[in-house]
C-alpha cells in the first residue's frame, strides 16, 4: 500500500494557492486539478497528491493537533529554499532548518505553518 493523496483544508483556497504556489514548485510539485475556489490539487515528484480544499461539510477548516505532512525534499538547500519560501508567502516558523539526530543521524528537516495553521516538514535523508 502506497499513500495517494492528502488533503488539507483551508478557509480560503485563492488564499491559500498563493502559498502552495511558491512553496510546492520548491520540492517538484506541479497543479493537477483546479476547482477554484474550492478545491486545487498538486502532483508530488514522488508521486502522491496534496489537495487544498474548503471542508466539504461547510464548516470551518480548522488544523489537527498532532498532524502534520511531511516531503521529502532532495537537498539540505532545497529544505532550506522551501522552508524561507514558505515564510516569505505568509507561513509560520515551527522549527528552522537543521538536523534533527532525535530522528537519525542523516536526517535534515525544517517545519512550518501554512496560512490555515496546517503544520508540515520538508526533510531529507543523507
Amino acid at each position: 500500500m502506497s499513500l495517494n493523496y492528502v488533503m488539507l483544508g483551508s478557509n480560503d483556497v485563492p488564499k491559500a494557492r498563493g502559498f502552495f504556489d511558491a512553496v510546492l514548485p520548491v520540492i517538484g510539485g506541479k497543479v493537477v486539478a483546479e476547482f477554484m475556489p474550492h478545491a486545487v490539487c498538486y502532483e508530488l515528484r514522488v508521486g502522491g497528491r496534496i489537495w487544498v480544499a474548503s471542508p466539504h461539510n461547510e464548516e470551518t477548516a480548522v488544523a489537527g493537533n498532532g498532524n502534520m505532512v511531511g516531503l521529502e525534499c532532495q537537498s539540505t538547500a532545497e529544505v532550506e529554499t522551501a522552508h524561507r519560501i514558505g515564510l516569505a508567502n505568509g507561513g509560520t516558523n515551527e522549527g528552522d532548518p537543521g538536523p534533527r539526530p532525535q530522528y537519525g543521524t542523516d536526517f535534515f528537516g525544517a517545519y512550518l505553518r501554512d496560512l490555515d495553521g496546517n503544520k508540515m516538514s520538508f526533510v531529507c535523508f543523507g
